[in-house]
């Protein structure tokens, strides 16, 4: 295909009359010295969704911008919400990521019915993989007003841009980017070029207007997103969907130009759809009503600007054909084989000759140093079967010299423990009540006893 021309025009700045060269007076408002020049380039975004001719980009001085203020669209989604960073930003794409099945349409569905009772703006859902019939059952089946959602049903770039056009809305949603395709690029969806062409389109569209455009992704079987990397770099915003082995599902920001990627969204699947839940701790702490078994220990983390406690489950056997291995799925495993290197090498315990199981209650994988000790005791508790006390909760993080270090925003979180009734805290310093440890002998002698 031969390669389409820029052209240059002379547009006036008053009424938008377009001329091929430059006059000194509009011959359409009349109007004198108000022809620009302007560029139609027929491959640009602007000349694909019917704009004529495009402004001649002139540079700025930076200090003479005013920032965007007030220009986030709530989704309605508490959880949502707080990993996009309080809401969605206009003007910026975001990508969804997730195994198939996991809920990401209905998520996204769910968004689209609550923005539209918000704001009151067109809401346009168009799906290259699902029927209109399919999409119109499942938000029946969850209670959803559908009467704001204008559905599209197609896989061609081309259509999408139409609808676009005519309808100019607030919300765009793309079910999912790996279906769409255009005649340009060729008649295969899904291929690189297929992806970055259609992907560029879309996000060009919407950087130009009040709106927000969120796409959906298909993943690999190593749970990375499909296709180019390219793609992430080209959205504003990367989010993660993830699951545990039960109805729980967690979302994650693994990019965010507008807020931070340390937020974790937790949703429970239930027969109205994903719901937002309030306190995760409920969730990742086993309630029992006897005593605690030996290999179980507690412990207090953050994500982005909310606490919650977890816990950590271990279990030691002896290796078998002698050589050790870690199994550790939630906590990284070279972090296990960590502490228990300086548990072995500090209290003289022997872990070179057992396999390490370790598990996090509740599915949530831990990524934060706060978690060191914790997992130091239950190690130590596994190893020796002897369990820690009722209401344990140990925080602090852990040295190859086998130092307890301070860990961010201890104060809240020993004030979380204690709401929630825990009250046998170790901590690397004194606050609240909290027994003070400094290293892990002292760890072992205030959790264990002597």
């Amino acid at each position: 295909m031969a390669k389409k021309i820029k052209s240059t025009v002379y547009k006036c700045t008053e009424c938008g009359c377009t001329q091929p060269r430059w006059l000194g007076r509009c011959p359409q408002c009349g109007e004198w010295n108000t022809l620009e020049e302007a560029i139609v380039d027929p491959n640009s975004t602007a000349a694909a969704f019917g704009s004529p001719a495009a402004e001649k980009i002139k540079p700025v001085p930076l200090a003479q911008i005013s920032p965007q203020e007030n220009t986030r669209i709530q989704t309605g989604i508490e959880e949502f919400d707080r990993v996009l960073g309080g809401g969605a930003m206009k003007r910026s794409a975001i990508l969804i990521g997730g195994e198939p099945g996991i809920g990401k349409s209905t998520l996204m569905i769910q968004a689209c019915s609550k923005i539209h009772n918000n704001t009151k703006g067109k809401i346009l859902y168009i799906s290259g993989e699902e029927s209109a019939g399919q999409i119109k059952g499942r938000a029946d089946r969850i209670g959803l007003d559908t009467s704001g959602i204008e559905i599209l049903c197609t896989m061609r770039l081309e259509d999408i841009k139409d609808a676009l056009a005519a309808l100019n809305p607030v919300f765009v949603i793309i079910d999912s980017i790996q279906t769409v395709y255009s005649v340009e690029a060729g008649i295969v969806p899904g291929t690189i070029n297929q992806l970055k062409f259609c992907a560029n389109e879309l996000i060009g569209w919407v950087k130009e207007r009040d709106s927000v455009l969120i796409m959906s992704a298909h993943i690999t079987k190593e749970g990375t997103i499909a296709g180019p990397k390219s793609l992430e770099h080209m959205v504003d915003t990367v989010v993660s969907f993830e699951r545990n082995d039960d109805e729980v599902r967690f979302l994650r920001a693994i990019k965010n130009r507008f807020g931070s990627v340390d937020e974790l969204g937790i949703f429970a699947m239930t027969e109205k759809g994903l719901e937002g839940v309030g306190d995760p701790s409920t969730m990742f702490i086993t309630k029992r009503s006897g005593p605690i078994p030996s290999g179980i220990a507690n412990s207090c983390v953050f994500e982005g600007s909310r606490a919650f406690l977890v816990e950590i489950q271990a279990l030691t056997v002896p290796a078998k054909a002698s050589i050790s291995r870690v199994y550790s799925d939630k906590i990284d495993s070279n972090r296990v084989a960590r502490v228990a290197a300086v548990l072995e090498k500090k209290t003289g315990l022997k872990f070179s000759d057992q396999d390490l199981y370790v598990n996090v209650a509740g599915g949530v994988k831990l990524t934060e140093s706060a978690i060191d000790s914790a997992l130091a005791a239950a190690l130590y508790s596994a190893r020796t079967d002897v369990p820690l006390s009722q209401g344990n909760v140990i925080i602090g993080e852990l040295s190859l010299a086998g130092e307890i270090r301070p860990v961010p925003r201890l104060k809240q979180r020993i004030k979380t423990a204690r709401d929630l009734g825990f009250n046998q805290i170790a901590a690397p310093e004194k606050e609240d009540g909290a027994a003070k440890v400094s290293s892990v002998s002292e760890l072992i002698k205030a959790v264990f006893g002597k």
